[in-house]
């Protein structure tokens, strides 16, 4: 009888542990899907944000903000430099998802204004984002902080490193002292975010000029000579249908143009 009752005890206490474990792991599946849901959430509700120009929102299919960002790895609390921001199109959302922790620093020179037109003196007019700083510097001007940034973007500007027009004010960049700018300005670990229209396999640097697009593997080859990893690649924005030896500006093609998503590493 004493050996029944030990048994019965044991086995209690076995299933209590079990069932214990069992329930401490439920919490931590439903903790780890929560999270993710929140994590998953201030994508969206940055995208979805009413202070928002309309605008913006016409731009979005095309341009899939919240997949991009959240793909990219921009956070809650970061400082991101979105280098040739243009009209601040990605500045607005990222400051909504880096939130009044966080920080965008949105880079700009004389011909992204004069192109942008008055899009840019309305996205900052009266401190409407009250997270986001405006840093304009020109070509092969840009001096920087060492360590300052979480995250850099160059989202539809990398080829502007190979862009040459001195009638309106773009002389060509040093590529080699700009990656090096940047990459001291990243914090150990921090990391280059690139989305650009792509160009045909093999084609020369000059259609950064030509056609305002960009090898893919010109960029690859160039952030790693510059220190970087590649960390991660994307096809959340490629289109088949367009014709890649295109100008991007053409009429049937703006807003829709094959698009590569590349994520660096500073190395070391």
């Amino acid at each position: 009888m004493k050996k029944l009752f030990a048994h019965l005890v044991l086995a209690l206490v076995v299933t209590a542990c079990g069932q214990q474990a069992a329930d401490t792991e439920i919490e931590s599946d439903t903790a780890a899907v929560e999270s993710v849901a929140i994590n998953s959430s201030i994508y969206a509700d940055a995208v979805a944000n009413p202070a928002r120009p309309d605008a913006d929102r016409e731009r979005d299919a095309g341009r899939k903000p919240a997949e991009v960002i959240e793909f990219l790895g921009i956070e809650r609390g970061m400082t991101v430099f979105d280098l040739f921001s243009g009209g601040g199109y990605y500045t607005e959302i990222m400051a909504h998802v880096v939130g009044e922790g966080g920080k965008v620093v949105a880079h700009s020179n004389k011909a992204y204004l004069s192109f942008v037109g008055d899009e840019f003196e309305a996205r900052y007019a009266d401190n409407r984002i009250a997270n986001a700083d405006v840093l304009m510097a020109e070509n092969n001007e840009l001096e920087l902080e060492a360590e300052q940034f979480d995250a850099i973007m160059m989202i539809l500007s990398y080829h502007d490193i190979y862009h040459e027009d001195l009638e309106s004010g773009w002389p060509m960049i040093d590529g080699p002292k700009m990656l090096a700018e940047l990459k001291q300005s990243l914090k150990p670990g921090g990391f280059i975010g690139i989305v650009d229209h792509y160009a045909e396999t093999g084609a020369p640097s000059e259609t950064g000029t030509t056609i305002h697009r960009i090898d893919r593997s010109i960029v690859i080859a160039d952030m790693q000579a510059a220190g970087f990893q590649l960390d991660a690649s994307s096809d959340l924005l490629r289109n088949p249908e367009d014709d890649v030896s295109k100008l991007v500006f053409a009429p049937e093609i703006r807003g829709k143009t094959d698009r590569f998503i590349l994520r660096f590493r500073k190395a070391d």
